[in-house]
């Protein structure tokens, strides 16, 4: 028998994208078990994964081939994934990024990760991620740190770092990150992917819901927008006791990337929503570029001012705090937190309790207000980060968790802006370095509306296709 890739001519099947492989295990050129097979044997060049779960994935892949396909099956049946090792899975390692877990098995599994099941795409393992999801890089103490596959010398950003190098890598076709401040779209720029992060609501947090504030919320890593909203039916949908959810879509996701966005107007600004930060000139042009491609694509542009009033950081920087002490590590293991978490859970406890009321209640005022600014604009265009992706390191800095803080601000001074709205909000892959480095440029839309963000995100996508572009060299 031939190997399943030979099927496809000069192409792999990791080269196929994340529905194209859909396709093919729909109509019979390829069972979940040779996609399972074929991605379980690529090497993790990237650092990825925490934890791999082959055997598991295996299992799960020839219990779909032995039931078959379900008639309301989606587009992704059959189709590997992984999950982000902040979401606890049954019987599966899962560390949240941090050494104080490092040999933590959860009994049960949260409701991302039943969806995932579910639908029929088995995990390969745990995406890595930083302790609790905090910082803007991927450098877990329980393994190495992930990388863009656009040169290992560099982060994949974070939080979802391991799951945006799995997919730039071709370790996985497609794979859910979360965001609370970027973290979807931060390694989606690094990785020269399309990162996705839906409203706020749009995706439930059962059963833990370990957000009180509503800034964090699931989405998708994916190398196309088609891919990108594949994804987002599988994960979208309500659970009784969501203390936040979003109106159901009109139709499928995947259904709106087939429409036209009509003529649209969109807001942009380029000055930081942190004061004083220098914008890299790369991110400048990227962010110009998509300018004057959404002009050609018949949109009407306009510069407004920053909606996000500077006193809004302080109020985010207060409640991220706060969330970071929610996340406390088992009695006896303080001591293998890192610095960073240490510091960060300080400031956390420091709040009282109306402290941190009032800092939620601001945030929500601050949104508030941006949303009325911009309620005329369809969408609100800015870079995604100030510069290319950051060496490994230079961004952390464990002797002085302040200045690591500071400087993961000064990366990332426009993502947390949607978060703290709830708007939904896209990275896209618009923009290369000339050392062939990627920079994303970020595109937001109404609460609600990511069928409209995801219609403009396909025209864009159409009109300068990125998919066949990859990385160099051994992920080929």
């Amino acid at each position: 028998m031939s190997r399943p890739e030979s099927r496809y001519g000069q192409h792999v099947l990791h080269d196929l994208t994340a529905l194209e492989q859909g396709d093919a295990v729909r109509n019979g050129d390829v069972s979940p078990l040779e996609l399972v097979e074929h991605y379980a044997a690529r090497a993790d060049e990237v650092g990825a994964f925490i934890t791999t779960t082959h055997d598991l994935a295996r299992e799960h892949a020839r219990t779909l081939t032995e039931a078959g396909r379900p008639t309301d099956a989606g587009p992704l049946w059959g189709v590997p994934t992984g999950i982000k090792d902040l979401h606890p899975t049954a019987g599966v390692r899962t560390t949240f990024g941090s050494a104080a877990y490092d040999d933590f098995v959860p009994e049960e599994s949260d409701g991302l990760v039943l969806t995932v099941e579910a639908a029929g795409m088995p995990s390969l393992g745990k995406t890595s991620t930083p302790e609790f999801g905090s910082p803007c890089y991927t450098e877990p103490d329980v393994a190495p740190p992930a990388v863009t596959p656009w040169d290992i010398s560099r982060t994949a950003g974070g939080s979802s770092g391991g799951a945006a190098a799995a997919v730039a890598a071709g370790l996985l076709p497609v794979a859910p990150g979360s965001d609370g401040g970027g973290s979807i779209r931060i390694p989606a720029s690094c990785c020269g992917l399309v990162g996705l992060k839906p409203s706020r609501g749009r995706i439930s947090g059962a059963p833990r819901y370990g957000d009180p504030v509503g800034l964090a919320t699931p989405g998708t890593l994916a190398r196309t927008v088609r891919d990108a909203a594949a994804l987002l039916d599988v994960l979208a949908g309500r659970r009784v006791g969501d203390p936040f959810w979003a109106p159901p879509p009109t139709a499928p996701f995947l259904d709106a990337c087939d429409r036209e966005p009509g003529r649209l107007r969109v807001a942009r600004f380029i000055a930081p929503v942190i004061a004083d930060v220098d914008v890299h000139p790369s991110s400048v042009t990227a962010w110009e570029n998509a300018s004057r491609l959404l002009e050609q694509l018949g949109h009407d542009v306009e510069d407004v001012p920053v909606p996000i009033p500077p006193e809004a950081v302080a109020d985010f920087e207060t409640c991220w705090a706060v969330l970071t002490a929610l996340s406390p590590a088992p009695p006896g293991r303080e001591d293998r937190l890192r610095p960073l978490t240490r510091w960060l859970s300080a400031r956390g406890h420091a709040v009282s309790g109306p402290e941190f009321g009032l800092a939620i209640g601001s945030l929500r005022q601050h949104a508030g207000r941006a949303l009325a600014a911009l309620a005329a604009y369809d969408v609100v265009l800015t870079p995604t980060l100030a510069r290319p992706p950051a060496l490994v390191g230079e961004l952390r800095d464990d002797a002085d968790p302040a200045r690591d803080f500071a400087n993961q601000k000064a990366f990332t001074p426009w993502t947390s802006a949607w978060n703290v709205t709830g708007m939904p909000a896209i990275s896209l892959p618009l923009h290369w370095t000339d050392d062939g480095l990627p920079v994303g440029v970020m595109l937001a839309a109404r609460p609600a509306e990511e069928e409209l963000l995801l219609s403009l995100a396909a025209q864009v996508e159409s009109a300068v296709p990125w998919v066949d572009r990859r990385p160099p060299g051994r992920w080929a």
